[in-house]
């Protein structure tokens, strides 16, 4: 696969007060990430399409390539052939015999805690480790639920945080707890293990479960996979997963990516432009697809439909300012969450977004940096744990982004030059990690 190394220093992005068109987004990082990983532990081939390009994905697939599972990519990466381990995946033996595997997820966080989970379930050692800010992302409520069920992970250096060593001599069944309030990829990533535990698994959630709609998108992977999951009645959730392996659909159609569509559709919005979005629809799983009606409720005119068997969201911005939201909790839409953070700027109001804690332990401490940027623009920005507060500038400033090696934060920032002002955005290579092609596509829209 294709390693993305240049990096330049900036991107410049002059004033514009327009943008239109037809976008097509690349296919959806979380779902890539779970169907690579799924289909590695199936029975049977799987053809995988639409799928994403990016450093996340590829660190995935590499790791699997690594770990023995053969994967067949085409040129363009668009699609691959994985050929299904049939249950849980060793560590390659070295020339002694040996089974061991060092794996770098750089700061892929779904590849790190599903592959910690995943990898218990066969045998052999294992050590993942990441670049620095991975060592900054919590995993011990990860690490703690797979201990109670026999694995043995041990800290390389922070205790609670990657890289960490995994003995694997597969995991038992029975019943686990994980909280859900720091991260639903812990979740995510026990739900994908617990079929090839010794015996069946119930996973029982304490307390908040945030990001809910990221579970729903796991339940429904596992569902193409020939394993039904109930979302379960009542509260708190427990998940009862059935014993079982993972069957290949034959084929598996990668959505794009709701997060992505985003930003196209937050343009529109934002100049009063027409954006149409293909290859992401009312119907898809993703959470963030809810960030449509966000629009909705602050005057931009949104459909859905389908033409040629596609599916899209159209956006046709309003006249004039947005209408602000006022207080609105974003616990849903985590990741769009941050585009409204810049949306905020354009908005008739201040405006609070809530339910966003999980910011602190994403790419960086999102809510910090948000706030640090926001305020050069010109906003005043007041922040809490997991709030943040934007009452717009009378007049936007001229700005140089810092983006913290943070995709969404070189994507979210470039909106601020719809409103007439040049942006200086620093490192734009981050965005390689979701959307490499991210300011080709902005660039052949805004005017």
């Amino acid at each position: 696969m294709e390693d993305f190394q240049f990096r330049p220093s900036y991107k410049l992005l002059p004033p514009s007060k327009s943008f239109s068109g037809v976008v097509r987004v690349p296919g959806s990082k979380s779902i890539t990430n779970r169907a690579f990983l799924i289909a590695a532990l199936a029975c049977g081939t799987t053809r995988l399409h639409n799928l994403l390009r990016s450093d996340d994905t590829r660190y995935m697939g590499e790791a699997l390539q690594k770990l023995g599972v053969k994967i067949e990519f085409s040129e363009d990466f668009s699609e691959a052939t994985v050929y299904g381990n049939g249950g849980p995946i060793d560590a390659p033996a070295d020339a002694s015999g040996e089974k061991k595997a060092e794996l770098y997820l750089g700061n892929a966080g779904t590849a790190m805690r599903s592959l910690c989970a995943a990898l218990t379930l066969g045998s052999g050692t294992f050590c993942l480790s990441g670049e620095e800010r991975m060592s900054e992302r919590p995993i011990r409520d990860l690490v703690d639920a797979l201990g109670t069920l026999g694995a043995e992970i041990r800290y390389v250096e922070t205790e609670g945080y990657p890289p960490v060593t995994i003995r694997a001599h597969g995991l038992e069944g029975g019943e686990v707890s994980v909280r859900g309030n720091i991260s639903s990829q812990y979740l995510t990533a026990l739900l994908i293990c617990a079929p090839y535990c010794k015996s069946h698994l119930k996973i029982r959630v304490e307390g908040e479960l945030i990001s809910e709609p990221y579970v729903a998108m796991t339940l429904s992977v596992m569902r193409r996979f020939g394993l039904n999951v109930e979302w379960p009645a009542g509260y708190p959730y427990e998940f009862d997963v059935p014993h079982g392996v993972f069957s290949s659909p034959g084929d598996f159609f990668v959505e794009g990516d709701a997060s992505s569509a985003s930003y196209s559709l937050a343009a529109a919005a934002i100049s009063g432009g027409h954006v149409k979005v293909l290859g992401v629809g009312r119907n898809s799983i993703q959470g963030d697809v809810a960030f449509a009606e966000v629009l909705r409720d602050m005057g931009a005119d949104i459909r859905y439909g389908s033409e040629n068997g596609e599916d899209f969201i159209e956006c046709v911005g309003p006249k004039g300012k947005l209408k602000s939201l006022g207080d609105y909790s974003a616990i849903e839409i985590p990741d769009a969450a941050m585009t409204l953070a810049v949306l905020a700027l354009f908005a008739d109001a201040p405006t609070t977004i809530r339910g966003i804690a999980s910011w602190r332990v994403k790419e960086t401490d999102r809510i910090a940096a948000m706030a640090a940027e926001l305020r050069k623009v010109g906003a005043e920005v007041r922040e809490s744990n997991d709030s943040i507060t934007i009452t717009p500038p009378e007049t936007l400033q001229p700005v140089t982004i810092e983006t913290y090696n943070d995709h969404r934060m070189a994507m979210c920032f470039s909106l601020v030059s719809l409103g007439g002002v040049p942006v200086k955005i620093m490192d734009p290579a981050c965005v390689n990690k979701t959307y490499p092609q991210y300011f080709e596509d902005f660039e052949k829209f805004a005017k």
